[in-house]
């Protein structure tokens, strides 16, 4: 996993979430996050493929939660 504090639309991002790790996934949703706080204090709004990241991530964690039960 990259050591950058946020993940630009451009950088590599992984295709099936549900087989990275958890604390991977922690790491890749605080750069998501933080890339979005930058899109929209500098762009004015998101990236759509920011967006869609950002989306991904939350519905991995959805799913994650569903399994622990």
């Amino acid at each position: 996993m990259t050591e950058k504090l946020h993940i630009t639309p451009e950088d590599e991002f992984p295709e099936d979430l549900s087989k990275v790790g958890d604390k991977d996934l922690q790491v890749l949703d605080s750069q998501v996050q933080r890339q979005l706080d930058y899109e929209y204090v500098a762009e004015g709004e998101p990236n759509p493929e920011t967006e869609f990241r950002h989306y991904d991530l939350d519905e991995e964690f959805s799913e994650r939660d569903k399994r622990e039960d």
